[in-house]
Formats: C-alpha cells, sequence, structure tokens
C-alpha cells in the first residue's frame, strides 16, 4: 500500500496508461480522481468500486479552464486534498509540417501542453500544502523524431521543458514534478490509428513493433509502474524517465 492515504488525479484514465495507472494506485491504496474526456472514465472508476477503492469520475476536457478547474474543485470536494497529478491527457494526430491541418495542430497543442497547464495551475495550490508530486505524459519521441508526428513531437518536447521549468519553480515548496516518457504502448488508441492507416492491420502493427529495439509494444501496465515509481520516489524531480523498450537506444 505505497499510496495509502494519497489522493490522486489522474486526467485522460479512460484507457490505456491512464486506466492502468487508476487501477494500480487504487490497488495501492490511493483514492482516486479519474477524468476522461468521454464517460469513457466512468467504467473504470465502476471497477475501481467494486474491488473496494474509493473514487470519484469527473469527465472535463482539460482544454478548457473553467473544466480543467472543475477537476481540481470536484477532487476537493470530495478528498479534502490532493497528493498526486499525472497529467497523462493527449491526443496524437498525424502529419508533417506540412500536411496536417492548423486545426490538428492547435488542437493538439491545446490538450497535450494547455492541458497540462492549466490543470497544475488549479492544482498546485493544493500540492503546496501536501508537498505532492506531478508526473506528466511526455513521451520517447521527445528525445527521438519518428515520421508524421510533427504537432505531437513537438507538443511532447514542450511537455519536457516544461516538466524540468515546473520542477525548478516549485522546488521550495517541495512539490516535486517529474516526466514520465512510454514508448509504443498497446493501447486502444493505438489500435484506433493503426485501423485508421488502412491496409493490413497486423503488417501496419509491425511497423509500430519494429521501433521497439526490446521486439514488442509496451503494455499500459509497464508503462503504470514508471508513474508509480516517479510518484513515491522521493529523491526524483526534474526526471525524464524513459520507459520505452529501448526505442531512443
Amino acid at each position: 500500500m505505497k499510496l495509502k492515504g494519497k489522493v490522486a488525479i489522474i486526467t485522460g484514465a479512460g484507457a490505456g496508461i491512464g486506466e492502468a495507472t487508476a487501477i494500480l494506485f487504487s490497488k495501492e491504496g490511493a483514492k482516486v480522481c479519474c477524468n476522461s474526456l468521454t464517460q469513457s472514465a466512468k467504467r473504470v472508476s465502476q471497477e475501481i468500486i467494486n474491488n473496494g477503492g474509493e473514487v470519484i469520475f469527473v469527465q472535463a476536457n482539460v482544454a478548457i479552464e473553467s473544466e480543467a478547474k472543475k477537476i481540481i474543485d470536484e477532487t476537493i470536494d470530495a478528498f479534502g486534498q490532493i497528493d498526486i497529478l499525472f497529467n497523462n491527457a493527449g491526443i496524437v494526430l498525424g502529419g508533417a509540417i506540412d500536411t496536417i491541418s492548423t486545426e490538428d495542430w492547435d488542437r493538439t497543442m491545446a490538450v497535450n501542453v494547455r492541458g497540462i497547464y492549466l490543470v497544475s495551475k488549479y492544482a498546485i495550490p493544493y500540492l503546496k500544502k501536501t508537498q505532492g508530486t506531478i508526473i506528466n505524459n511526455s513521451s520517447s519521441v521527445a528525445f527521438k523524431g519518428v515520421k508524421d508526428r510533427a504537432a505531437y513531437t513537438a507538443s511532447k518536447g514542450a511537455v519536457l521543458s516544461m516538466t524540468r521549468a515546473m520542477a525548478m519553480d516549485y522546488l521550495e515548496d517541495k512539490i516535486r514534478v517529474n516526466a514520465i516518457c512510454p514508448g509504443t504502448t498497446d493501447s486502444p488508441s493505438l489500435a484506433e490509428r493503426i485501423r485508421s492507416k488502412g491496409g493490413n492491420y497486423e503488417e501496419v502493427r509491425q511497423q509500430y513493433i519494429i521501433r521497439q529495439r526490446i521486439g514488442r509494444l509496451g503494455k499500459p501496465e509497464e508503462i503504470a509502474e514508471g508513474v508509480l515509481f516517479l510518484a513515491v520516489n522521493e529523491f526524483c524531480t526534474g526526471v525524464s524517465l524513459l520507459v520505452d523498450g529501448g526505442m531512443t537506444m
């Protein structure tokens, strides 16, 4: 029970890494706020309840200021404190600089970068009280470029730099801020991207697998274990933890 007595917010908790982290944190004793843009995290919340955990579900768009604030407000109303914020919500929209639409570029930045700014902004006053921690979901692509991911790569590079800035800004408040940097993870989001490419599903999937030197995709649970490490290790701040199957080697 590494998180007994802690309260954790997980954005984008409806599937993949967010879902796995919400379930793991609950098993480790945390009270959890599960956020998602749609109703998807409601199912995850019900699973946590069924397993005896304490959880609330907050449907909100992290890129909209009033909704980002709602996530924090409802967590405080339910649990009275915040100890851990996992800024996990994110989107992947494909394209190079000359092929991605301006709308998709702006949407990527709004969710992946502005969303972290907004949720963190309203969480920090409470994290100061608990000397809590923030984990931002960056990516291995912040270290290594991949084809047709210009906006996503730029956004995750911004997350990485923002994490270091936040770690410095809140050092005296004893708020630790770190980044988890996953490789390609076997998730519903990835399956959707594979289908959107058309062609043979398994052949396209294999192209993603080849990028991982370890020879397979990551499991959401493996990334969640990295998030847990950053949440509990009190000597880590400003860290970029690569859990990427050797993708950046």
